[in-house]
């Protein structure tokens, strides 16, 4: 086993033995925290965006299966903002005026979000802040991966790969949205990884929003202008990366300059093995959503965990991802279970797997 996920495996412990105590405590008690039981209740979970795949088809399943785990009884209220901080804050209302005992919240925008968070918390509703921590406002716990490193860890290994081709010339950042605190850890994780490396840095994108579209549409602007200036791109998540490939591919260059990406989303990982993504990150969504599920329980059962470290002055759980290229994809995504063959090597994609000893 990989010494990241010994550590994972570890934090996961130390919340579930967490909750596992709180349990106890309302079994002794006969209340959770708010004296309604810990045996049912409503916890609201506010996602940010349809833009990643993720959230509909990982983050809200793997969260409701673990709640309904520890609290049969318990109803998850899922609200997706699909990009709008107006129709988050919304959600969030509905969810307070429906009773819900705990929020969980990827905001939108995180400045905008700190305003759901004083709400919440004044109605002695606690707030989990999820993959991305709200800096203005402490919540009352935050679960994430490490996002300072991941910026730095794809930078890192795209300088290194640009190093070891013998590269030479300048990159694109292609950074998350600007409304977005996680975003904005990313984005000093790259610099970490590429300010020292020796690769100028050509032009720099905050996308809004995170879409990809935009993100293809400012990529296609600094090839017109830099064009074979441009030895690589440092994205920001795997929607902004395969934005980036797009463009590239739409402006006739081939191959393609090595991309990073994060979130190791399905379509990236087929880009990688096919060639056309240089990295991603794997950051199993299992892990995050049961961990802010474990925690979510705790809160209702009146016994929060006390967090590895603090940061943004909010308790927090922080992940260590693992960043993935053609040499490890097979041993991390594939035999580490987080995708199938089947899932992945689609018949466009087969006899790159082979070649991969994938398939």
């Amino acid at each position: 086993m990989k010494k990241s996920h010994v550590r994972l495996a570890a934090v996961l412990g130390s919340i579930t033995l967490a909750t596992a105590l709180a349990a106890c405590s309302a079994d002794a008690t006969g209340s959770g925290g708010t004296g309604d039981g810990a045996e049912s209740g409503k916890v609201a979970f506010l996602m940010p965006d349809l833009a990643s795949t993720r959230y509909e088809q990982q983050d809200s399943p793997l969260f409701t299966a673990k709640m309904e785990e520890l609290c049969p009884d318990c109803e998850v209220i899922y609200q997706n903002a699909d990009s709008d901080p107006a129709k988050q804050q919304q959600q969030a209302d509905s969810a307070i005026a429906q009773g819900v005992k705990v929020i969980v919240l990827d905001a939108v925008d995180t400045k905008a979000a700190a305003s759901i968070v004083v709400n919440a918390q004044s109605q002695n509703i606690p707030v989990i802040t999820y993959d991305r921590p709200i800096v203005d406002t402490p919540a009352d716990y935050y679960v994430s991966f490490d996002n300072e490193g991941i910026g730095e860890l794809i930078s890192t290994s795209l300088v290194d790969g640009l190093t070891a081709a013998g590269a030479s010339g300048g990159v694109l950042i292609v950074n998350g949205s600007p409304t977005d605190d996680a975003a904005q850890l990313i984005k000093k994780g790259i610099h970490t990884g590429v300010d020292s490396s020796g690769f100028e840095v050509l032009a720099e994108f905050d996308t809004p929003g995170w879409d990809p579209q935009k993100a293809q549409d400012w990529v296609s602007g600094q090839i017109t202008q830099f064009g074979s200036q441009i030895v690589g791109v440092v994205a920001a998540n795997d929607g902004t990366g395969g934005g980036s490939i797009a463009a590239f591919k739409a402006a006739g260059v081939a191959p393609t300059p090595p991309v990073t990406g994060n979130d190791a989303e399905i379509a990236a990982i087929q880009r990688i093995i096919a060639g056309d993504q240089y990295n991603t990150i794997s950051k199993p969504i299992s892990i995050v959503a049961e961990a802010a599920a474990e925690v979510a329980y705790a809160f209702l059962t009146g016994n929060p965990p006390e967090g590895e470290t603090t940061l943004f002055d909010t308790p927090s759980t922080l992940f260590t991802p693992e960043v993935v290229t053609q040499e490890n994809v097979k041993e991390i995504i594939f035999d580490g279970g987080i995708y199938t063959v089947d899932q992945v090597c689609t018949a466009e994609y087969a006899p790159a797997c082979e070649a991969l000893g994938i398939a």
